[in-house]
């Protein structure tokens, strides 16, 4: 396995390209010999369907694109990342019990940090921000035979 892999994919800021946005992590993840069937690519399904939703919902249109990008360094750290550029960050907003949305934030940072991880926003050159994920993943060894 190489030292550094990468891989991504710009999609169109719309729904439906949340759900296209998942189906590429996962298949690049399995690509890369990472086991899909586990509570971490459980957890990093969910948290790429909240990345791309967040992209997609709260740019209000001033993003026609998005970039996803899935890194992963030496074998064992995972990092996911969504690009747009709209410049305003995310931010977690006090979510009343009756709300259908308001949670995605709480719900990247809490299964992120289960699995020892962490959350970032990092400004772009644009003018926009990527939000990403960190997070300990190690690809199993190649069976010698």
């Amino acid at each position: 396995m190489a030292d550094h892999q990468e891989a991504a994919v710009t999609l169109p800021s719309s729904p439906a390209s949340v759900s296209a946005a998942r189906r590429y992590v996962m298949d690049v993840l399995m690509e890369w010999g990472l086991p899909a069937g586990t509570d971490a690519a459980d957890a990093v399904r969910l948290i790429v369907s909240e990345l791309a939703t967040n992209a997609v919902q709260h740019t209000h249109g001033r993003s026609p694109t998005f970039t996803v990008d899935v890194r992963l360094e030496r074998g064992e750290e995972l990092r996911i990342g969504v690009t747009d550029s709209h410049p305003c960050h995310p931010r977690r907003l006090p979510a009343a019990v009756q709300q259908d949305n308001g949670r995605g934030l709480v719900i990247i940072r809490s299964l992120t940090a289960e699995h020892g991880g962490a959350l970032r926003v990092t400004p772009t050159a644009d003018g926009g921000k990527t939000v990403w994920i960190r997070m300990p993943w190690r690809v199993p060894p190649v069976p010698v035979r």
